[in-house]
């Protein structure tokens, strides 16, 4: 039975305006304007820290245009501190949790330590946490691109899959069932990491090589107060992730997978959590089922990604967003484990190209059950599938009163969506 436990409460502050939140967030995150709308409701002033000259921070947040990688980035959100203190600080994104934790520990508010942070977005340190602890899981090496490929392949078993050290979302990890097929993959993805010029050198010049570990797939939402979890939500992903490639679909909650199985699964997270280093705020959490015990994918040190978020609805029809900054300022809200059953479908993209329209729109939202449709990439947009893609085409939301048929809502809505590309033509073509 999936429950939720009561943390402890801490210091509860007044309700006034004086309340502030920074939320240094990438200028494409998906999670931002979530974070600006609990904050208004909850009466939470969100002060956001960005990159670019996106309007999202001129005009809504009043916040600090700011190089997240640059060397005077804590420097400057110290001295933003300075004239509006914080109560709390919160990342959206992998890409922030490590700045986060280094501006929340320098005004001694709760915060991960910033080597716990790291561990929770580089996944060969996880790796190594993990197995120091005793956690089960697959057997890995670190390949380093920079150097020789034949001496690091030797004595492999298959199948592995390879991915990139720090990259989410599934990118750049490829399953290889034998050498040559390993060989192609180390070279796709390295092609990938040369363009993501935001990592550290370090990052775009490993990957890091594992058994593949098969069984069900789970996903896992929760909140570290003073190091104690709280799960929040278990996600089952009904349809098999077995690869070539990982693009993840449906998540589903309840859980379908028997309690006993559930309480392994929440105390591997809260090892992991402990093996990590990770005290404070959000963890999303995703496990694999195999041989009987829940082994662990990766542990992040933030919510859930894209709008999967407005899934989850605890009392009086708070989201997720509200919990996070509620437990930034010290003033938790009651957690109580929210009603019926809920289903995402992450719209998977159909294949490269240029978007023309999404046809079906109408007829998927009339599915009895479905509350929402969002096509989240404009016409004209170019689509580029995974294991390179970065993002989704959308996502289709539903409720119902029992986990499958959440799940048959989301299929019926799937089907009537048709996807009309273009041919995406260089321009050294189209010009002649």
């Amino acid at each position: 039975m999936q429950r939720l436990r009561r943390g402890r409460r801490g210091l509860r502050l007044s309700r006034g305006p004086q309340r502030r939140v920074l939320l240094i967030a990438p200028p494409n995150s998906y999670r931002t304007f979530a974070y600006l709308d609990a904050g208004r409701r909850h009466g939470i002033d969100v002060v956001v820290a960005s990159e670019g000259e996106h309007a999202l921070v001129a005009a809504l947040a009043g916040g600090l245009h700011l190089d997240l990688q640059a060397p005077d980035a804590l420097e400057r959100l110290l001295a933003l501190n300075a004239r509006t203190p914080f109560q709390g600080v919160v990342a959206t994104d992998d890409q922030t949790v490590e700045l986060a934790s280094r501006v929340a520990a320098a005004l001694g508010l709760p915060h991960n330590p910033p080597a716990a942070a790291l561990c929770s977005r580089r996944k060969d340190l996880a790796r190594a946490r993990l197995a120091a602890a005793g956690l089960p899981v697959p057997d890995w090496r670190l390949l380093r691109l920079d150097r020789p490929l034949g001496p690091q392949l030797e004595g492999l078993s298959y199948p592995l899959v390879v991915k990139p050290v720090s990259l989410s979302g599934s990118r750049g990890v490829i399953r290889a069932d034998h050498p040559e097929a390993l060989r192609e993959a180390i070279e796709r993805v390295r092609r990938l990491l040369a363009g993501e010029r935001q990592l550290p050198a370090v990052e775009r010049e490993q990957l890091l090589l594992e058994s593949f570990v098969p069984g069900p797939e789970l996903a896992v939402e929760g909140l570290l107060t003073d190091g104690r979890l709280e799960v929040l939500a278990v996600f089952d992903k009904p349809d098999p992730l077995e690869g070539p490639f990982f693009e993840e679909t449906y998540y589903i909650t309840p859980s379908r997978h028997p309690a006993e199985m559930l309480e392994r699964v929440e105390r591997r997270i809260a090892a992991a959590c402990a093996a990590y280093g990770l005290r404070e705020g959000p963890v999303h959490a995703e496990l694999r089922l195999h041989a009987g015990d829940a082994w662990i994918m990766e542990v992040a040190s933030r919510t859930i990604g894209g709008y999967c978020g407005r899934l989850l609805r605890f009392e009086a029809g708070h989201g997720l967003e509200a919990l996070v900054l509620r437990h930034a300022v010290r003033d938790p809200l009651p957690l109580v484990p929210p009603t019926g059953a809920a289903g995402v479908l992450m719209i998977p993209i159909p294949g490269a190209g240029i978007l023309r329209r999404v046809e079906g729109i109408l007829a998927a939202q009339r599915e009895p059950g479905v509350e929402e449709v969002v096509i989240s990439v404009r016409e004209g947009y170019a689509l580029v599938p995974l294991p390179e893609g970065a993002s989704y085409l959308g996502f289709i939301f539903a409720r119902a009163d029992e986990p499958a048929a959440a799940e048959r809502a989301l299929r019926r809505a799937h089907r009537h969506l048709r996807v009309v590309l273009a041919p995406n033509i260089p321009l050294s073509l189209a010009t002649g």
